[in-house]
């Protein structure tokens, strides 16, 4: 029966890859010889084309004919799309054949995943990957390091590295900075670095990592090490699943060394202009007390996804006398044994500070004013992400690129589709544990659809817990809990709810979460370009805290901006790695002089 069964599934895969090849060839035709009308008729009439670069010069994803029609009308000429390959063998997953490809276009090198439904698309995913006349220095191109021979004039790698630090951004001007030396702003400078493209990163903290370790002491990644890889250099193999605070932020100053970025710790960027007439940044900034003022072409707000910390006014909160502190100011939980300690919110943060709270002995209340998702750590790695970023998933041959445009080759659109079995087999699979949870009063939720994790994080960046533990002692008790109701008033020794009951704190953390991202550019350029770049982040799926109209990719994040030469990078340390490489290839074309038609620049619906 196994040999029956394996021949049949060798003939489904050849039925597949026959199916795709005859696809690729017909598309390829059909764009080469500019037959638009040949082309739609090779796609469904639900179907999805997003592009990163190749065709737009953007992350842009088309749905519908009518879309790929207006799109290709626009740039199909220019672009010269040819050499469509099949990469490897297609797959037949139900009524679905699927195929990874690669492709060129006029400029650069491209790679995709294509899925088809009885035989025509459905979904398609274009990728930019290099830059044909600017390789990066890898593999084959790597720097030999050592010069042979003999030369009086020699400079050795520590001088040429001395050089460089001493020149740029005095008598060198660097092509872009970028404000913001966490996570992403580390990522993206080393995706640069390697691309040639001269960048200051401005870090305010002494140290890279401090924006780790200046964080609360219990903090660890909740997701799992490999969905958290950085660009070029992967975690090692013994690296733990989910990783410290401080190590992390080991690892980030290590990565800064390792990949020679010019990281200017201990600097703060005071202000920035656009200067229209030379077509760059002024940029002031104070490093360890000197100001410099830098003139970049281009400027990336890398703040971190979050952007200002919201902290909630409440009447009567300046007569309060113990501590107020928004959650990442929360020092961690030495000083509050004994204490009556009252946490603002129910989210990540929310949990992880009470459940520290908890364990150094203070008395904790956490104030739940909405409802949240919760998912268990466990499940959320065995049912969601295991396909993809799982130890599993390596042995299977999904590297961590794949897994990526795995992902990435999914719309935003259908992703609630694909997303929502999964968190019903969570529902389904923990029913106990939300029972309890329940029963001691906590608000659910699984997203206004049912959709889950993910896309509250893509739609709001927020409203959710993954669970490490402290959901157990609030459904038990040890962490009390006040749910459906809010902030009256903040009294010196005590809170007054909007129940008219009273609640006694020594401290009261807000893990009230953050604000968009173009905060920053209000408080470091201006209001007036905040408003013109608008909301960051958010699909405009018209769900809570995501207001419509519908926009099909992330507003402004690692792509064209109402604002010339000011980006927005940010995300988790999935969407950093991932997305930087488009971000950084948008910059690279630009300082060669490349021409950067951009296709679908996305209007301004929500300011803030």
């Amino acid at each position: 029966m196994s040999e029956i069964h394996t021949q049949v599934q060798a003939q489904t895969q050849q039925n597949a890859t026959a199916t795709v090849q005859g696809w690729l060839s017909d598309f390829d035709q059909a764009l080469q010889t500019q037959d638009i009308q040949g082309v739609l008729a090779l796609f469904n009439e639900e179907c999805y084309w997003r592009d990163f670069l190749t065709f737009t010069w953007n992350l842009k994803t088309c749905e519908g004919k009518d879309a790929i029609q207006a799109m290709l009308n626009a740039i199909l000429e220019s672009t010269c799309p040819s050499n469509w390959q099949l990469e490897g063998e297609a797959t037949q997953n139900g009524d679905v054949a699927e195929t990874w490809f690669t492709f060129e276009t006029a400029v650069a090198s491209g790679k995709g995943y294509l899925r088809l439904k009885e035989g025509k698309c459905w979904t398609l995913l274009t990728t930019m990957q290099s830059l044909h006349d600017f390789p990066e220095p890898r593999n084959h191109h790597r720097p030999k390091g050592a010069e042979h021979g003999a030369n009086k004039q020699r400079e050795t790698w520590l001088e040429s590295r001395e050089r460089e630090e001493a020149e740029l951004g005095y008598t060198q001007q660097p092509y872009c900075v970028v404000i913001g030396g966490g996570q992403g702003g580390i990522g993206l400078g080393a995706r640069l670095k390697q691309m040639g493209v001269p960048t200051i990163i401005i870090e305010r903290n002494e140290r890279a990592g401090d924006s780790w370790r200046n964080r609360y002491k219990s903090l660890c990644l909740h997701d799992p090490v490999w969905y958290d890889h950085l660009p070029y250099i992967p975690f090692p193999e013994h690296w733990p699943v989910f990783a410290p605070k401080d190590k992390l932020g080991d690892w980030l100053e290590m990565y800064t060394k390792v990949m020679e970025l010019n990281y200017w710790s201990s600097t703060e960027c005071q202000n920035a202009r656009f200067d229209e007439a030379a077509g760059e940044w002024v940029v002031n900034v104070k490093r360890n007390g000197e100001e410099i003022t830098l003139r970049p072409k281009q400027l990336v707000m890398a703040t971190g996804m979050s952007g200002m910390p919201n902290i909630p006014t409440f009447a009567g909160a300046e007569s309060f006398e113990g501590e107020q502190q928004h959650s990442s100011q929360h020092p961690g939980p030495d000083a509050y044994s004994g204490k009556k300690c009252v946490i603002v919110g129910s989210n990540n943060s929310a949990h992880d500070i009470a459940a520290a709270l908890w364990e150094h002995d203070a008395d904790v209340t956490m104030l739940q004013r909405s409802s949240t998702h919760i998912v268990k750590s466990d499940s959320l790695m065995e049912e969601v992400l295991e396909p993809l970023y799982s130890e599993e998933a390596i042995a299977g041959g999904v590297t961590t690129e794949k897994a990526d445009l795995i992902f990435a080759s999914i719309p935003y659109k259908v992703l609630p589709d694909v997303q929502r079995p999964a968190f019903e087999a969570i529902k389904e699979r923990d029913a106990e544990f939300y029972k309890k949870l329940e029963d001691a009063g906590f608000l659910l939720d699984f997203g206004d659809d049912d959709s889950g994790l993910f896309l509250k994080y893509l739609r709001r960046g927020s409203g959710y817990y993954i669970d490490v533990g402290a959901c157990d002692l609030v459904a038990n008790g040890d962490i009390k809990l006040r749910s459906g109701v809010g902030i009256e008033r903040i009294n010196p020794h005590s809170i007054t709810l909007t129940d008219g009951s009273e609640l006694e704190a020594d401290l009261i953390v807000y893990a009230t979460g953050y604000g968009s991202m173009n905060g920053w550019a209000a408080r470091l350029i201006s209001q007036e370009v905040a408003d013109k770049v608008g909301k960051c982040w958010g699909l405009g799926s018209d769900t809570t805290k995501d207001p419509g109209p519908w926009e099909g990719e992330l507003r402004n994040m690692w792509k064209p901006t109402q604002q010339k030469a000011l980006w927005f990078h940010g995300g988790n340390l999935h969407q950093s790695r991932h997305y930087s490489h488009y971000l950084a290839l948008q910059l690279k074309a630009r300082m060669e002089g490349l021409e950067t038609p951009i296709y679908g620049l996305q209007p301004v619906h929500h300011t803030s």
